[in-house]
């Protein structure tokens, strides 16, 4: 085996050594010193030491090692037998008196010595089978040593069982063949159970590598499949992809609970086969939850000067509207913020309830979405169906936000003075949730089942007679009452805005206004028109 040797003085002597015809050496095992910290480099400690301390380290019998070769600081040495050390002769480098041990006599027709031998170099068979390093072991022992006898048998398979220092020392200081033996057959038995457990070790990984690798070129397989059929939406792993594709862009945002349900869903999809009912639900549930918008808000506007004159294209009069429209974005001016109560416009149709919530839209540069609740008689158009029902869908504000694709639009909520009662719920009662801001900040739509945060959301709401509005849902409102228009106003209306989209309506460029006009003043087409709008 090679031995590294770091002492310079002693490399130098084992040098000299081979030089004089007289290559050989004593190679001894050092005791384990139980002082020394298990942290500390051992080879730096046995480096360290010389002369006296060194000798009193050293186990007493030791081998007389022939110096093969010497290549830089590797020394390669072959054992032939033992010694035991009877006294030191000089402390650097160290040179010790040796004994020269011969083994005890032995019977060698014996059965029992014969018998242990026999099972020794059964097992060595056994173990060589499994390991190539051994075969090399066996060849290079045969070249420099030559034939095994019972004691060889007993050494070698000592020397290659792979056991610790302190057993292979065992084996050394063991002069009776018979007990020598016997120890060797205890570490080759030992290295035999290794060996199975490795070999076990091997196969099970084997077949797992094997497995996956199998699994892996079916699931390649399966994939271009599908991509030639056209089907590989349906694959687990493209939807799964762009669910987690989806929700990245909001990662930073998306509150934890949402991203630890996503999670979760995401485990489920991947154990579910794509045949199940269970599985298009939770395909379902999953492509609502990663659609939402999640922390992502459109920079509101608070310009009042720019605010005015978008209100002033729009419609014409209605200045205590616009004054209060105004001074409710000039408060959210200064907060930083458009919060606080719910607009309620009322009036009678016609008077532009609906344009105005879509003109604040407009100037505080919010997304908009309007749904009607007249006639609305089932709660789960507000809070959504639960998910065991088959078809079930969230409520509006959730399919709002999808819609919209940001967090705080300005939503119109229109004929809310209309709203139905049913043997589905009193959708009033839901829309206390809805529209109460203590409330909203954690809004609980049955489908998600997740908490929505609604704050953000500017609610503006529209009816035609305010004392059908129940009284709860009146009190978390402001209500502005536009009143009808006086002949002037609607003379206005009529040229500035009506007259417009009612030629546009028609069909009549504005190159054609002049031959037109008889026409109209003659069949009375336009101005019948702008009358009906009018009334």
């Amino acid at each position: 085996m090679p031995i590294y040797v770091k002492d310079p003085k002693l490399l130098a002597a084992l040098q000299e050594s081979r030089k004089r015809q007289a290559p050989y050496a004593g190679a001894f095992l050092l005791k384990d010193d139980s002082l020394t910290d298990a942290s500390t480099d051992t080879e730096k400690s046995v480096s360290d030491l010389k002369g006296k301390e060194l000798f009193n380290r050293l186990h007493e019998v030791g081998t007389l090692a022939q110096i093969s070769s010497i290549q830089g600081d590797q020394v390669i040495l072959i054992g032939h037998r033992r010694l035991r050390i009877t006294e030191m002769v000089s402390e650097d480098p160290l040179t010790v008196k040796v004994d020269h041990l011969k083994d005890k006599p032995y019977d060698k027709d014996d059965d029992v010595i014969k018998a242990t031998s026999f099972e020794v170099i059964s097992t060595l068979r056994d173990v060589l089978k499994t390991s190539s390093l051994w075969r090399d072991h066996v060849q290079t022992y045969t070249q420099h040593i030559g034939d095994f006898s019972f004691p060889r048998l007993a050494d070698f398979g000592a020397a290659i069982s792979g056991a610790n220092k302190l057993q292979c020392q065992q084996v050394l200081e063991e002069l009776d063949v018979y007990k020598r033996l016997k120890l060797t057959l205890e570490l080759v038995k030992k290295e035999m159970e290794i060996s199975k457990i490795q070999e076990s070790i091997a196969k099970a990984i084997e077949e797992k590598i094997s497995g996956e690798q199998r699994r892996y070129l079916l699931n390649e397989q399966l994939k271009a499949i599908k991509k030639e059929l056209g089907l590989e939406t349906d694959d687990k792993t493209a939807l799964s992809a762009k669910f987690r594709e989806r929700i990245e862009q909001y990662k930073d945002k998306c509150p934890r609970h949402v991203l630890q349900v996503i999670e979760e869903e995401l485990t489920k999809l991947q154990l579910l086969e794509a045949s199940s009912s269970e599985f298009n639900v939770t395909r379902n549930y999953l492509d609502w939850l990663t659609a939402l918008p999640w922390g992502n808000y459109s920079d509101e506007n608070f310009d009042v000067i720019r605010a005015q004159k978008i209100l002033d294209e729009d419609h014409y009069g209605l200045n205590d509207v616009k004054e209060r429209i105004l001074e409710f974005i000039a408060v959210g001016k200064l907060r930083g913020i458009s919060q606080g109560k719910i607009i309620c416009l009322s009036g009678p149709p016609g008077v532009g309830k609906t344009s105005i919530g879509r003109s604040i839209a407009r100037a505080l540069n919010r997304k908009f979405f309007r749904f009607s609740v007249g006639g609305l008689a089932d709660v789960a158009e507000i809070k959504g169906h639960r998910r065991t029902y088959i078809g079930a869908m969230p409520g509006k504000m959730v399919q709002c936000l999808k819609n919209v694709g940001t967090a705080n639009p300005l939503v119109l909520i229109d004929e809310i003075d209309k709203l139905g009662r049913g043997h589905a719920g009193d959708p009033a009662s839901a829309l206390l949730e809805l529209l109460d801001p203590e409330q909203n900040a954690n809004f609980l739509d049955h489908y998600l089942d997740v908490p929505i945060d609604l704050s953000k959301v500017l609610f503006v709401c529209t009816a035609n007679v305010v004392e059908n509005i129940p009284n709860p849902l009146l009190d978390r409102m402001e209500v502005i009452a536009i009143a009808g228009y006086i002949t002037d106003e609607k003379m206005h209306i009529a040229r500035d805005y009506l007259e417009k989209t009612t030629r546009e309506a028609c069909g009549i460029k504005p190159e054609q206004r002049c031959s037109i006009d008889v026409f109209c003043i003659n069949r009375g087409t336009i101005k019948n028109l702008c009358l009906s709008r009018l009334k």
